[in-house]
């Protein structure tokens, strides 16, 4: 049995050491709100400590009835399981409570002002203008593939809308030019008397049918200058080409000599005076051969003048590139541009062929529909040529490299020195545009994959490798071969010239004309569509432009989409206006177009 004083200290201890456990306890709880509301986990720890110091100052008669050992069981132990839940709910109210002091606009408090509703509002529009910029953004980058995707030889690339424009000349509206180098009818000819002339000149047409014909429109401006008569030109036998064509198997004789017979004298051959006609091909004393590159007119009055008066016939080689533009008279360049444009027709025969050709381009599909010609310049000489570097498999860079050290030793000397010049030569847009890229920037324009697309070209170095990611993505592509049968051609394939004739006249006539690097042919091609009224499109790619974003890791197909189409909406083959030592054969404006 307990004796009444051991129950009351046994009672005592049992309150002290349940106090202290709840108090542990409280401090605890009241560290978590510390860190949420600080200010009220303070006064509630000052409120706990000051109720602690009361109950141990309490009379002994209190803390007896407190003590009750079925109070002290069931009281603490509830006040401690409610705790949390109060502790909860005071933490999700005040989350709500600042929650709607930024968004007033969500408070049932009717004391919100409308200002504060108006500032919620614009915080809610620009949290969600920001969200859909970002998400945007995201899909695009996701959607975007730097330029196309390449899966081995084939190249994928993204849709692009197509351009009313793809077709026409967009601003060919917008100029007032018209062809003015025709021949006069009606005029004077201020030719004199074929005995009173200077004497006779001779030239050697060399090279390919285009570097010919340039050659030939030099001929009958240099004969006006000394007033000298002109021998029909010889095409002369190309290493490279190696055709014996001869003038009057492309061209039309009778219409050159007509068409020009108020401006210079021209006589089919050799005058029948002059009995040794072999001397004139090999003797020195018969050859003006110390000529530069684009001499000026004086030049020849001064020195070659001179030595046709005492000989009476003298051949002038070599003959490349021999006048220059802007250093001859204006009724000189003129003259140029009337044989270029007017005196020199190809023979019926391959004007037939050639509108045989055009006119099956033109309905490929079974309705009339548009076609695109391109000159793709990749064939083996031209990229030994160029001296840029291509992507090709380790064997095929040796026999390049081999290639060249035989064609050109003087320029490959140890070869050291190349891969810098490829470098700088394909920033500055010197090389010639692959078929892959050439597909790629056509995409870009918007041609889209049923576009039907002549291709004149030689051999494609690399051959249907090379040429399979531009097939690929316009699976249209033909040729002169593909159009026409065997029999066809047959006539044409006696000379090398003919063929090449056939291909500038279906380039000629085209909708559109892609040129891919530089050259006589798409030069003479670009200025007859500008002379000839420049309403068809003649497109020349912006090469500079178009490696530094081949070469950027970050260019995405939008960005590359919208560079291709605002670098060349004016490079379409309008007339320009002319510089010094400009090209008379791609911008015969100023001499040969006058105002409309």
């Amino acid at each position: 049995m307990w004796t009444p004083k051991e129950l009351s200290f046994l009672s005592r201890v049992a309150y002290l050491h349940q106090s202290r456990k709840s108090e542990s306890k409280r401090r605890k709880q009241s560290c978590r709100k510390l860190a949420y509301s600080p200010k009220r986990a303070l006064a509630e720890l000052r409120h706990s400590s000051s109720s602690l110091g009361s109950r141990g100052s309490s009379s002994p008669m209190k803390r007896d009835e407190d003590a009750s050992p079925l109070i002290h069981d069931h009281i603490p132990q509830e006040e401690d399981d409610d705790h949390p839940r109060h502790s909860l709910r005071d933490r999700d109210r005040s989350l709500w409570s600042q929650i709607h002091s930024f968004f007033p606009l969500f408070n049932d408090d009717p004391r919100v002002s409308k200002h504060g509703s108006r500032i919620s509002l614009l915080l809610l529009l620009l949290v969600s203008i920001a969200g859909l910029i970002c998400i945007f953004s995201i899909l695009q980058r996701l959607n975007s593939p730097y330029l196309c995707k390449k899966d081995g030889i084939v190249l994928h690339c993204p849709r692009v809308k197509e351009n009313p424009s793809l077709w026409e000349n967009p601003f060919s509206a917008t100029t007032s030019w018209k062809p003015c180098a025709e021949r006069r009818y009606g005029g004077i000819s201020d030719l004199p008397p074929e005995n009173e002339t200077s004497g006779y000149i001779f030239i050697h047409a060399e090279g390919g049918l285009n570097q010919q014909r340039i050659a030939i429109c030099n001929a009958v401006a240099v004969a006006k200058i000394m007033n000298a008569t002109l021998i029909l030109p010889v095409l002369k036998q190309d290493q490279i080409w190696k055709d014996q064509t001869k003038f009057e198997d492309i061209f039309d004789v009778d219409h050159f000599i007509d068409y020009l017979k108020d401006d210079v004298r021209i006589v089919r051959d050799v005058p029948e005076w002059f009995t040794d006609k072999s001397e004139l091909f090999t003797s020195i004393r018969r050859t003006v051969k110390n000529i530069p590159k684009y001499a000026p007119a004086q030049f020849y009055i001064d020195n070659v003048l001179p030595r046709i008066k005492e000989k009476k016939i003298m051949a002038l080689k070599p003959f490349v590139d021999r006048l220059g533009y802007d250093n001859v008279p204006p009724e000189i360049n003129r003259l140029r541009c009337r044989v270029n444009y007017h005196a020199l027709k190809f023979l019926p025969e391959i004007e037939q062929m050639a509108d045989l050709l055009v006119s099956r381009m033109r309905n490929r599909t079974g309705s009339p529909n548009p076609y695109m010609a391109l000159h793709l310049r990749f064939e083996k000489g031209m990229v030994g040529l160029s001296f840029c570097d291509f992507v090709v498999t380790r064997e095929e860079k040796a026999r390049m490299a081999e290639y060249r050290k035989k064609e050109w030793p003087r320029r490959y000397k140890n070869g050291s020195h190349l891969w810098q010049l490829a470098l700088q030569k394909r920033k500055e847009g010197r090389c010639p545009l692959e078929p892959g890229e050439v597909a790629v920037i056509l995409r870009a324009m918007g041609y889209p994959q049923q576009t039907q697309i002549y291709v004149a070209s030689g051999q494609v170095y690399g051959g249907q490798n090379r040429m399979a990611p531009l097939r690929n993505m316009f699976p249209n592509l033909v040729t002169k071969e593909e159009l026409a049968n065997k029999e066809e051609l047959a006539a044409f394939r006696k000379h090398v010239t003919s063929l090449a004739a056939l291909d500038f006249l279906v380039c000629l006539k085209s909708d559109v004309f892609v040129m891919t690097h530089g050259g006589n042919f798409a030069k003479l091609i670009i200025g007859a569509r500008r002379y000839m009224g420049h309403r068809q499109k003649s497109i020349k790619p912006d090469k500079g432009l178009m490696s530094k974003s081949f070469g950027d890791p970050y260019m995405g197909w939008a960005n590359f989409v919208e560079d291709v189409v605002v670098t060349h909406q004016t490079r379409t083959g309008l007339p320009e206006e002319t510089f010094p030592n400009y090209d008379l054969w791609e911008n015969p404006l100023t001499p040969c177009m006058c105002k409309a």
